[in-house]
């Protein structure tokens, strides 16, 4: 079980889906905790359950078993707006509307703060500009979300998860679409949240090298297990090892780096 800590507590959860009658799940006894002041990022092959841990996590489904605590609070009794304050989700599949500009699009990060009008308040003008220099898509501002690149419409999503200003941010493959220098610009935004402003940070990622190198712990899903640990703790129990090694690949412990043999 990973460490103790109050943000996001799992407890014997299992994760899957149901179809026709069955349950199919994917991976089961996960139990695990999302401290303030680290990012933790969450790998595994193709199908693992990487999204859907991350779905279950951030309340659009249910788990097949086991409980998700918010806060010391059971998810159950977790309001939309209470959740919506609380936690940020950028996922691979958001969709908005192609008319909006950039800085509408971030501004609906103020909607669990604002009235029915959804006005925004000197304080969220504030925030949102904050969270658009913060992401470096000011250049992008006055842009319409349509005309924007996959990339560039990534980048984004994220200010809008920023201008949210909740304890725990949650993203699923935000990297995807980002050259190599943005990535490793998003992971350093990501650790500085983390570290000044002490947010829980979950980042779902196939970019394993930056992974290793820049989170505080991995949550490795394989054969239907989370394990959880540093890059150096996965190492030390061979869980990272084998993982990553395969036909003409090993995972380098001292570098944390993968080699083609």
């Amino acid at each position: 079980m990973c460490s103790a800590g109050s943000a996001i507590e799992i407890k014997d959860v299992s994760i899957g889906y149901k179809g026709r009658g069955a349950e199919h799940v994917v991976a089961r006894s996960i139990n695990a905790t999302l401290n303030g002041g680290e990012v933790v990022a969450l790998i595994g092959r193709n199908g693992a359950g990487k999204s859907t841990l991350l779905r279950v996590l951030g309340g659009y489904e249910k788990p097949l078993e086991g409980s998700v605590i918010y806060n010391g609070v059971a998810a159950p009794e977790v309001g939309p707006v209470q959740l919506a304050r609380f936690l940020a989700v950028v996922l691979t599949d958001n969709s908005v509307a192609a008319s909006l500009t950039v800085r509408e699009l971030v501004s609906l990060g103020r909607t669990p703060y604002t009235d029915f009008t959804g006005r925004l308040r000197s304080h969220d003008k504030d925030v949102v500009d904050w969270a658009i220099s913060a992401a470096g898509v000011e250049p992008l501002a006055h842009r319409a979300v349509g005309t924007l690149s996959d990339g560039e419409r990534q980048k984004c999503m994220i200010a809008k998860a920023l201008a949210q200003e909740t304890p725990v941010v949650m993203l699923d493959e935000p990297t995807a679409f980002l050259d190599f220098g943005s990535k490793v610009a998003l992971f350093r935004l990501l650790q500085r949240l983390a570290r000044e402003m002490n947010k829980a940070v979950i980042v779902s990622t196939h970019d394993i090298e930056l992974a290793l190198r820049l989170a505080h712990r991995l949550w490795l899903i394989d054969g239907g297990t989370l394990h959880c640990g540093t890059a150096d703790e996965l190492s030390a129990s061979s869980v990272l090892d084998d993982f990553i090694a395969g036909d003409g690949i090993a995972y380098n412990r001292e570098e944390k780096r993968i080699e083609i043999i």
